[in-house]
């Protein structure tokens, strides 16, 4: 049997983060080697992801990765604050911006998971962090936005780290797009976004039960009102509802007289063009 030396147990330990009975047994299981005995512990890491496979991850980090014409959006997350804070945890999210930039997938998850880069899949990453942390971590959400035709991605991550969004501005040409004004404008819808948690685009992308469900509401909510008025106040509040939940009618956090629809079109109009937004991303952690 192979002796383990008490340097042998804190060489892995600085490798693996582990405790020192932990690596000094993950030796002894693999005859000394280091390597094999690293994947003892990933195994374990493996086996406490497992355990912990119930647990809320409700805290964590939004990242976002930009390239010339791509940007992604995704949610790193953990059971506790304490972790999220954690150099190891910290670790994992500038990972996960490289794997991100690799990852071709539009909307899937474990598509980030089994991304590889140099031989490794960022799941990998995840089981490391998972072994040194004991909690739980998942990529909780994930989009890519890709420029195809003339246009910018605005992106926008809250001071907090767990909310953040992208919005894809489509343009009449590429000096429309590459305008300070369409830049700035692109942001701030960004960060409108973030603020008010618009459920669609426009009216047309909020689904029937949606609206049927309000209409309900307000129809309860005016029932003892005279028949021949109670259709006019219940279109008239299901206006009000579209305003505020629809992106292109609400009222511009910056400037509350102007809808984000007139808000990107004066600036377009300044930039000589024109602009409409494509779609949206919102991610929030908890």
């Amino acid at each position: 049997m192979v002796e383990i030396s008490a340097s042998m147990v804190m060489k892995l330990r600085k490798i693996s983060g582990q405790g020192m009975m932990d690596c000094k047994k993950a030796l002894q299981e693999a005859g000394g080697d280091i390597d094999e005995a690293m994947d003892v512990l990933r195994k374990k890491g493996l086996a406490t992801l497992s355990k912990r496979a119930e647990r809320e991850t409700s805290e964590g980090i939004v990242v976002i990765t930009e390239g010339d014409n791509w940007a992604s959006l995704a949610t790193l997350c953990c059971e506790t604050d304490f972790v999220a804070k954690s150099d190891d945890f910290m670790a994992a999210v500038e990972a996960i911006k490289n794997y991100m930039a690799e990852c071709e997938a539009d909307d899937d998850a474990d598509a980030i998971l089994q991304t590889k880069l140099n031989g490794k899949e960022f799941s990998e990453i995840i089981t490391k962090t998972v072994s040194k942390t004991g909690e739980k971590m998942v990529v909780g959400d994930y989009a890519r936005f890709y420029l195809s035709e003339p246009g910018l991605i605005g992106t926008y991550v809250h001071f907090n780290g767990k909310v953040g969004t992208m919005v894809h501005i489509e343009t009449s040409d590429d000096n429309v797009a590459a305008a300070d004004q369409l830049k700035q404008t692109a942001a701030d819808i960004a960060m409108h976004i973030t603020a008010t948690k618009p459920l669609a685009l426009s009216k047309d992308g909020i689904d029937s039960e949606t609206i049927e469900r309000e209409k309900a509401i307000f129809a309860d909510q005016v029932k003892n009102k005279p028949p021949n008025i109670i259709e006019k106040i219940i279109e008239g509040k299901l206006k009000k509802f579209f305003a505020e939940n629809c992106l292109l009618d609400q009222p511009f956090v910056k400037d509350d007289s102007k809808s984000v629809e007139q808000v990107l079109a004066d600036a377009a109009k300044q930039a000589d063009g024109e602009a409409k937004i494509k779609r949206f991303v919102r991610f929030e952690v908890g």
